[in-house]
C-alpha cells in the first residue's frame, strides 16, 4: 500500500460495495420521522427524475436525502477530501452535483416541488417543522 492507501485494493472494493443507495441511515431516520408524525409516502419512485426517496404523489413532492460527501455538500463531512485516488473522486463527486443540477430542472419542469435534506441536518431540532411546512405549503 501507498502512504495514504487505509486499504488494499481488495478491500476497498468490498467497503465500496457495501454503499448503499437506498435505505440509508439518515433516509430511514427521515422516513420514521414522517411516519410518526402521520405521512405516508412512496419511495424511489423510477418514473420521476433521480428516483426521491420519497415522494408524495397526490402533492407533486419529493424529498431526497443526500449523503454530504456523495453529494458534495459544504459542510466539514462533505468538504472532506479523499487521501487516495483523489483526482477520481473529486470528478465523482463534481459528477453527481450536476446530476443533481439536472435532476432539479427535471422536477421544475414536471411542476414538482422537491426538498433536499442533507445528512449532517439529521437530527435537526426542526427539521420535522421544516419538513411539514414544505409539505403543506399551497
Amino acid at each position: 500500500m501507498s502512504g495514504g492507501d487505509v486499504f488494499s485494493p481488495e478491500k476497498r472494493s468490498a467497503v465500496m460495495r457495501a454503499v448503499k443507495s437506498k435505505d440509508t441511515k439518515p433516509e430511514m431516520a427521515v422516513r420514521r420521522m414522517l411516519h410518526a408524525a402521520g405521512y405516508r409516502y412512496r419511495l424511489h419512485r423510477a418514473e420521476l427524475p433521480g428516483k426521491p426517496d420519497l415522494v408524495f404523489a397526490g402533492r407533486k413532492k419529493a424529498i431526497f436525502v443526500h449523503g454530504c460527501f456523495w453529494h458534495g455538500h459544504d459542510c466539514p463531512r462533505g468538504a472532506r477530501a479523499p487521501k487516495s485516488n483523489s483526482d477520481y473522486w473529486k470528478a465523482k463527486i463534481g459528477r453527481n452535483v450536476e446530476r443533481d443540477k439536472k435532476v432539479a430542472a427535471a422536477f421544475d419542469s414536471l411542476g414538482w416541488k422537491r426538498l433536499v435534506i442533507w445528512e449532517c441536518e439529521i437530527p435537526a431540532p426542526n427539521l420535522l417543522e421544516r419538513v411539514q411546512s414544505f409539505l403543506e405549503q399551497g
